[in-house]
């Protein structure tokens, strides 16, 4: 079963570490991604530019808006995701745990589940 990895921290506070702490950081991620795809468990893993560069859409009175940033006025905001291949929701957990962006940071696991256009 594929489960969603969503990663959700603050901005701010990953903007505000040290150039050495963030490259180290990414190198951990880099290292444990590998480790994902050698174990046949990573799908896909990106990073996501920062909120301030998004767009949301929304429909309001028959008309698409657009609006900068991201939808929720939130504290924390979703920093990147991976797709893992998990025989169960307890290894997508054990497989999240091991993610280096778990420190000060949440892992939202999600099942992921089938199109709502698949016939049932």
């Amino acid at each position: 079963m594929r489960y969603a990895l969503l990663v959700y921290g603050e901005e701010a506070a990953l903007k505000a570490l040290p150039e050495e702490e963030l490259r180290r950081l990414e190198r951990e991620a880099v290292a444990n991604d590998k480790v994902l795809q050698e174990g046949g468990h990573l799908i896909v893993g990106h990073a996501l530019e920062w909120s301030s560069d998004a767009m949301s859409l929304r429909t309001r009175g028959g008309r698409t808006v657009a609006t900068d940033g991201p939808f929720a006025e939130t504290k924390e905001q979703l920093l990147g995701f991976l797709l893992v291949e998990a025989k169960d929701r307890d290894e997508a957990l054990a497989l999240a745990a091991k993610l280096p962006m778990l420190k000060d940071n949440t892992i939202e696991v999600r099942a992921v589940g089938r199109c709502l256009a698949e016939p049932s």
